[in-house]
C-alpha cells in the first residue's frame, strides 16, 4: 500500500478569528482525517505550542509578535524565525519530514522555499514546494499604500522575478488570483523585459525548467452547506435582529460579513448608505459581521450618517452568522478585488440575494443568473438592492440558482479536489525531478524562452 503523502503548510494569515483563509486551512486539516492523509500546519501564535486535531491534523504555534501595522489582531513569523538550523521552524520541518511544503504567503515567509531550492536545508531530501497563493499583492499593494504604475510595475517585477521562480508549483483559489502570476512573466503586460535580469533572478533561485502554464493550478475554495442553510429562515429570529438592534419591523436588513479593512473597499458600504437614506419610502440598515482594522474609522462614518443606521455586530460564532445571512434581505459584498470570496457563497447557500461587484474571484461562482451584478459605485449599489427589494420573481429565480451553485462548492468537494492536485503534481515532481532539481541545468537555462505570451 502506498504511503501516505505529508504536507505542511506555513501561513501568517492565520489566527482564531481570521476569516476566510482559516476557514480554508482548518476544512483542509478537517479533510486530512476524513482522507486519512497527514497535514500539518505552522502558524504564528502567542506561545509556542501543539494542536492536535484529530489523528491526521496537527497545527503547531510558533512565538510571534503582533502585526506592527495592517491589522494587529494577526501575528507574524518572521525570517529570522527560519534562516538558522537552531529554529523553531526548521526543527518542526525536520521532525515532520513532508513530502511537500506549502507556504501561503508572499512576503516574510517566501524566502524559505529559496533557501530550500538552494539547497540550505539538505536534510529535508529535497520536498516539493507550493505556493498557495490567496491574494494579489497588486491588490494589497492598490489598498494599502496606493494606485499608480510603478506601484503595479513593482509588485509585477517581484512576482516574477522573485516569487515565482522560488517554488516548483503555485496553487491559486480562483483564476484571477492566478492571472497575476501570468501577468507577472508575460510579454504583452511587460514591454521591454530585462531578459539579462529576468535570468539571472531565475538561475539565483535554481528555478524549474518546466514550462511556466504546467506550474500554475487553480483550486477554489468551498461553503459549508450544512451550517449555511434556507431552513436557517426564521419570522421569529427576524424579529430578534429588529428588536434587538431598535429597528422598525419593515426595516429592509443588508448584511456585510468580513473584515473591515482596506482591501475589502469599506468605503462603498459607506457611500452606498449615504445614497440609501435619500430614499424617503423605505428604511435601509447594513448590518455588518467582523472586525478589522477600519473598524475605527467606520464607527465614526456611522456616528456622521446618523440614524443608527450601520450597526457593528461584532465577531459571531457560526451558528448565530448563520441565523444572520439567512433573516437578512440582502447581502453586500463592496470588494472589486476579491481573491474568491467565500462569504457571498455563504450568503448563498443561506437563500439570501447577493449583490457583488462584477470583477474579481467572486466571477469565479457569481453571474447575472444567481448574484446581482453591478459596477462597485454607490449609485449603482443602490439600484441593484432596490431591485432585488421591488422584484420578487426575478428575486426569487436568482435565489434558487444561487442555492444551486452553492451546492457545488461544497468543502467537502474542494478538498477533495485539492488532495488529488496535490497527488498530480507530486507524482509530476517525482517523474520530472530533474527538470525541477537539476542545479546545473538551471544554472545554464534561458529562462527568457519560457516566458507566456512570447
Amino acid at each position: 500500500m502506498t504511503k501516505p503523502l505529508k504536507s505542511v503548510h506555513l501561513t501568517n494569515y492565520y489566527h482564531k478569528n481570521s476569516g476566510g483563509i482559516s476557514t480554508a486551512y482548518n476544512k483542509l486539516l478537517e479533510a486530512a482525517n476524513r482522507r486519512e492523509r497527514f497535514v500539518r500546519l505552522i502558524v504564528p501564535g502567542e506561545k509556542q505550542e501543539i494542536e492536535e486535531v484529530g489523528e491526521f491534523g496537527r497545527i503547531y504555534y510558533v512565538p510571534a509578535l503582533q502585526s506592527p501595522v495592517f491589522d494587529k489582531r494577526y501575528r507574524i513569523l518572521l525570517p529570522w524565525q527560519y534562516m538558522s538550523e537552531d529554529t523553531i521552524i526548521r526543527s518542526i520541518l525536520a521532525a515532520e519530514m513532508p513530502d511537500i511544503i506549502e507556504i501561503g504567503e508572499k512576503y516574510a515567509l517566501s524566502l524559505l522555499a529559496g533557501m530550500i531550492h538552494k539547497g540550505h536545508l539538505k536534510a529535508l531530501n529535497r520536498p516539493m514546494l507550493v505556493h498557495f497563493t490567496c491574494e494579489r499583492m497588486d491588490d494589497n499593494i492598490n489598498a494599502f499604500i496606493g494606485d499608480s504604475k510603478a506601484l503595479k510595475w513593482f509588485a509585477r517585477r517581484v512576482t516574477g522575478n522573485y516569487i515565482f521562480p522560488m517554488f516548483d508549483f503555485h496553487l491559486a483559489n480562483s483564476h484571477y488570483t492566478a492571472q497575476e502570476l501570468f501577468d507577472a512573466v508575460g510579454y504583452a503586460d511587460n514591454p521591454q523585459p530585462s531578459n539579462a535580469f529576468f535570468n539571472f533572478c531565475w538561475r539565483y533561485f535554481r528555478a524549474a525548467t518546466v514550462p511556466i502554464k504546467e506550474r500554475v493550478f487553480v483550486n477554489q475554495c468551498g461553503v459549508d452547506i450544512q451550517s449555511f442553510s434556507i431552513e436557517r429562515r426564521s419570522d421569529e429570529f427576524r424579529r430578534q435582529i429588529t428588536k434587538n438592534h431598535d429597528l422598525p419591523e419593515n426595516a429592509a436588513l443588508l448584511l456585510y460579513a468580513g473584515r473591515i479593512s482596506p482591501e475589502k473597499n469599506i468605503q462603498l458600504l459607506v457611500d452606498l448608505m449615504k445614497v440609501l437614506a435619500k430614499d424617503t419610502d423605505k428604511n435601509y440598515y447594513l448590518l455588518v459581521a467582523g472586525a478589522g482594522p477600519k473598524a475605527d474609522w467606520l464607527k465614526k462614518q456611522s456616528e456622521l450618517l446618523g440614524g443608527n443606521k450601520i450597526i457593528f455586530l461584532g465577531h459571531f460564532d457560526k451558528e448565530t452568522l448563520a441565523n444572520y445571512y439567512a433573516n437578512s434581505d440582502v447581502f453586500v459584498h463592496p470588494n472589486p478585488r476579491e481573491p474568491f470570496g467565500i462569504a457571498p457563497l455563504e450568503a448563498m447557500a443561506s437563500g439570501t440575494p447577493v449583490l457583488v461587484p462584477n470583477s474579481g474571484g467572486l466571477l469565479s461562482y457569481a453571474t447575472d443568473e444567481n448574484a446581482w451584478l453591478a459596477e462597485p459605485t454607490a449609485e449603482n449599489f443602490a439600484a441593484g438592492i432596490r431591485d432585488i427589494l421591488t422584484n420578487a420573481e426575478r428575486r426569487d429565480k436568482k435565489i434558487s440558482q444561487a442555492y444551486e451553485t452553492s451546492r457545488n462548492f461544497s468543502w467537502e468537494h474542494s478538498t477533495d479536489q485539492l488532495f488529488a492536485t496535490y497527488d498530480k503534481l507530486h507524482e509530476d515532481f517525482k517523474q520530472r525531478n530533474k527538470f525541477f532539481s537539476d542545479e546545473a541545468a538551471s544554472r545554464d537555462f534561458n529562462f527568457a524562452e519560457l516566458l507566456s505570451y512570447k
